[in-house]
């Protein structure tokens, strides 16, 4: 049935894209909140998932999913699989999604959700989402649904000339910035927007590296 009201609320709040919205709307975010949360599924608010982590509310993933306009046929990558709501999005707007998550449950339940839903252009690894994913890269835009205190300098690397950065920027406790940077396709000054204030779980750097098959 979809999430056709919560679609509708975040087109009411500034929400313009309608590859997003439609996505959106398609997508039950129900399946990605644990069981005890579902009847606050449709609320724009974020949500406890476990493990000290959060599914993001609605408008911040529309927002963030609108300002990185990821295309078909790109290479996306996500930091911070979570439950797999801001993956799924991005899957069904791009080519390929590579997510990184630290915690290595929610990867696994991510992973099962999602190849349940038939999400199948997806690669999971369980590792620090600092160093982004090297092996893979470059991609055309990298997401972050965590916040580093600052830009960590692997992703910006890892990003294609012409290619899109969104990411929280920011301390634990303090002030975080949405913030998008696009890397030149020549020379050295990316360009540097601050989108909105924002407050996201911090960027942890913990386990080491595994793929997940």
């Amino acid at each position: 049935m979809g999430d056709v009201a919560l679609a509708e609320a975040l087109r009411r709040q500034g929400i313009s894209n309608t590859r997003v919205l439609e996505v959106i709307r398609d997508l039950e975010r129900a399946e990605f909140v644990p069981e005890s949360m579902r009847s606050s599924a449709g609320e724009d608010a974020p949500l406890p998932i476990g493990h000290g982590q959060t599914i993001s509310q609605p408008f911040i993933v529309a927002f963030m999913t609108q300002a990185l306009n990821p295309q078909p046929g790109e290479r996306v990558l996500e930091i911070g699989t979570g439950s797999g709501y801001q993956t799924a999005v991005l899957s069904r707007l791009c080519g390929e999604v590579y997510t990184v998550e630290t915690v290595p449950e929610l990867a696994e339940s991510a992973r099962e959700r999602l190849g349940r839903l038939g999400l199948n252009n997806i690669h999971y690894l369980v590792g620090d989402g600092t160093a982004g994913w090297p092996e893979v890269a470059p991609f055309d835009a990298i997401i972050g649904t965590a916040a580093p205190e600052r830009l960590p300098p692997a992703l910006y690397q890892q990003l294609r000339p012409g290619g899109r950065l969104v990411l929280p920027v920011g301390p634990r406790h303090g002030a975080q910035e949405l913030i998008r940077i696009t890397r030149p396709l020549a020379g050295e000054t990316p360009t540097v927007e601050k989108l909105l204030s924002v407050r996201f779980v911090p960027m942890t750097s913990t386990p080491p590296p595994r793929l997940l098959h």
